[in-house]
């Protein structure tokens, strides 16, 4: 769960997959955070700061076209939930973005650069040069020439105009969706056409990005990168989509391959592009060196104001609250909620909202936010210690318990969800709202982020010792083999640098 506020309320959907069906029967998005930089014309890693120096609000005041990233810039930093600001990940990601500008198609176009605090893949631009890559692209890449082959392909969106072109879809968008939202008013199927619209406005079509596709290797063979990493590392985005799935026919729609095609056949245009600079590892600077030092130390998964997913429990060091979810569910820790999925399409999302009104909480169930309440299941109890209320719910398909439970001035409040008919709505609501309780001081003290750490291979480590030294997940060496780009045949040998996961 994201900072400390979220919606007031939750209505029920539908999606497919067999653990998404569960997801949605809750509203939930995620909300990441961002870092900016501002990005000099050229690359001149020799120059000093000057005294005077030329930034990009300026450069680009008189553009149309930025102008138009501008009055979406606040959206997409407040959507994403600010900025992941560290000078030295800010520093290696300008280096990138300033030596692709220098062989861009047009190297006067200035770009205003920011890093989202998300641990999704993912990457985009907007008109007029604003470009936003997350934290956990970053995460995923391991060098130099892989963040490039990302940013140039964005970059190429910007000089091609395709953002504005976006922008005219959008505004018939718009008329469309007016349409439909009158002729079909609150009706389940309007509401899926609205959706699929925006999903539809998310995304460059497939010429464009196919376009996008052919400049941005074309700018990093221009840059002196290694003109294969965009297909090496649209593999390893499609690899770590796969792992990161809980089914694999859920909605990954934050991901850089929701809007970003990745059939075969693309990675295999990239490569024949590729071909032009030479053959494959022969070619074009990784930049893996100065790559990993610049990410040794990067954030990784959740920030501390998101709350920690440590195995089967959520704790949240800030809000001082902790819970365990059943064993064999998966906790997915949205910005706005907290989502688990388990056996038998149950789901159960997780949040708080600031309790103002300090009204008594069966009167608070009964307010009107909870859709299909049984309003004669209401009742107070106590969770360890502290006022709780629970009650019962029914809509659509779906039987929900609604279970809320006040710390000083927030209420908390779970919602488990099971298909109609199913005995285990009770068995795990209990489990689940029993484990609710406050954090002690030395559990507060002793929890810190995961973050990537760089580390020299020994005489001796092998990848099974050195994934042993990962945490955060239970999957330490699958996870290890990602995040490095290693396949099961690959081994390591003593002085290289490869990347885990710990405190």
């Amino acid at each position: 769960m994201v900072r400390q506020t979220v919606m007031n309320g939750w209505f029920p959907t539908r999606r497919n997959g067999v653990h998404a069906r569960a997801l949605v029967a809750f509203s939930a998005a995620t909300l990441l955070s961002a870092c900016q930089s501002m990005i000099e014309q050229t690359y001149e890693p020799t120059v000093s700061p000057s005294s005077n120096p030329q930034i990009v609000e300026e450069v680009q005041k008189n553009d149309p076209r930025a102008q138009l990233g501008a009055r979406e810039h606040p959206r997409i930093v407040a959507s994403y939930g600010g900025e992941y600001k560290d000078a030295k990940t800010e520093r290696l990601v300008a280096r990138i973005t300033g030596a692709l500008t220098a062989v861009s198609e047009n190297p006067q176009q200035s770009y205003r650069i920011t890093i989202l605090n998300s641990p999704a893949i993912n990457a985009f631009a907007l008109a007029g040069g604003y470009l936003y890559v997350t934290r956990g692209l970053l995460a995923l890449a391991n060098d130099a020439a892989e963040v490039a082959a990302v940013l140039s392909h964005e970059m190429a969106h910007v000089t091609a105009n395709h953002g504005i072109e976006r922008q005219q879809r959008e505004e018939a968008e718009v008329i469309a969706s007016r349409v439909v939202s009158e002729v079909l008013a609150s009706n389940l199927a309007g509401k899926q056409a609205l959706a699929r619209g925006k999903l539809r406005l998310a995304a460059f079509s497939r010429n464009q990005e196919l376009q996008a596709d052919v400049i941005g290797v074309r700018m990093l063979g221009e840059a002196g990168y290694d003109p294969y990493a965009a297909a090496r590392f649209l593999d390893s985005m499609a690899a770590y989509a796969r792992f990161s799935a809980v089914d694999p026919e859920a909605d990954q729609s934050l991901d850089f391959l929701s809007s970003h095609p990745n059939a075969p056949q693309r990675v295999e245009l990239a490569r024949r592009h590729a071909r032009a600079f030479g053959v494959e590892g022969t070619s074009g600077d990784r930049g893996r060196d100065y790559y990993l030092a610049g990410i040794d130390g990067l954030l990784y998964g959740d920030s501390p104001q998101e709350g920690y997913v440590r195995g089967q429990t959520f704790l949240h060091g800030q809000l001082g609250i902790r819970f365990d979810v059943p064993v064999g569910f998966q906790i997915d820790n949205k910005a706005e909620a907290v989502l688990a999925t388990g056996p038998g399409d149950i789901a159960i999302r997780f949040d708080g909202i600031a309790d103002t009104a300090r009204r008594s909480l069966p009167d608070y169930i009964a307010s009107g936010w909870v859709t299909g309440l049984q309003p004669d299941t209401i009742r107070p109890i106590t969770v360890n210690g502290l006022e709780a209320a629970t009650a019962r719910a029914s809509a659509d398909r779906w039987d929900f318990d609604v279970t809320v439970i006040r710390i000083d001035g927030r209420i908390y409040r779970f919602l488990t969800a099971v298909p109609k008919g199913s005995n285990a709505l009770e068995t795990t609501a209990s489990q689940l709202r029993f484990s609710f309780r406050r954090m002690t001081s030395s559990e507060v003290q002793s929890l810190k982020p995961l973050r990537i750490r760089v580390v020299t291979v020994r005489p001796g480590d092998t990848m099974a010792t050195l994934a042993a030294r990962m945490m955060g997940t239970d999957r330490k060496l699958d996870l290890f083999r990602l995040i490095n780009a290693m396949q099961i045949t690959s081994t390591v040998r003593p002085g290289d640098k490869v990347k885990i996961i710990a405190e």
